[in-house]
């Protein structure tokens, strides 16, 4: 049910649902770390931005696609091509359709910078979490509040397009050839999520690691990734 969910429950639904699992939990009450894998990195930066309660205090992103991404999604179940080709079809096909936004989990973070208009108005999660439709001040405020995002990069990621998504950078706007880093999108030029005031104050933490999407030894993640826990 769960790899099902993945691709097939919305991602708003999923968010709700974990904010309150987090909400009921007494033993989060003083706060909590958490740790996302590929699409579960963005999923939980919204509930950062969504649920201040309780606190959450360090976010790990592990090759999330926080600005989105085209042609990428996380692997398919026991590499299920039939499954693969299908949603690549729909997404190709239709991404801001609202029928495939609303039942299609890729297609609610698929950002087409050919199409920037279409996932500005119609992207029903991704377009949101980042501000592209106007400034929430409460969401900006809330992912302010932690103390420190930290965002692996694999540097020879074949699975997200473009890979920069995993540090927030993204296509210059127009093209699909060209990658800015989030320092030069508007975003943070803007400042609309807090990120330019986060990355001053030494809360961004940018990582890279060798390998392909999600490949990294356990070595390196003890080293590395766990001292940001304690």
């Amino acid at each position: 049910q769960d790899m099902e969910n993945s691709f097939f429950m919305n991602a708003n639904d999923q968010v709700r649902e974990v904010c309150s699992q987090l909400a009921g939990d007494p033993h989060l009450k003083g706060g909590y770390n958490a740790m996302g894998f590929s699409q579960g990195g963005q999923f939980l930066r919204a509930v950062a931005q969504r649920c201040p309660s309780p606190p959450m205090l360090n976010l790990i992103s592990v090759g999330g696609q926080h600005q989105g991404s085209v042609y990428g999604f996380p692997r398919c179940p026991g590499e299920s091509s039939h499954l693969c080709d299908w949603i690549r079809r729909t997404l190709d096909l239709g991404a801001y359709t609202q029928a495939v936004q609303e039942h299609l989990v890729q297609a609610e973070y698929w950002h087409d910078p050919l199409k920037e208009e279409d996932y500005r108005k119609n992207s029903i999660f991704l377009a949101d979490i980042n501000q592209e439709r106007g400034i929430n001040e409460t969401y900006k405020k809330n992912l302010m509040a932690l103390k420190k995002f930290v965002m692996v990069k694999f540097l020879n990621d074949t699975m997200v397009d473009p890979p920069i998504s995993e540090w927030f950078g993204f296509y210059r706007p127009g093209q699909a050839k060209e990658t800015i880093p989030l320092q030069e999108t508007s975003l943070y030029t803007e400042d609309r999520l807090g990120l330019q005031q986060m990355d001053k104050a030494g809360k961004l933490v940018f990582l890279g690691v060798k390998g392909d999407h999600l490949h990294f030894t356990e070595e390196w993640f003890d080293t590395t990734l766990l001292p940001f826990l304690q």
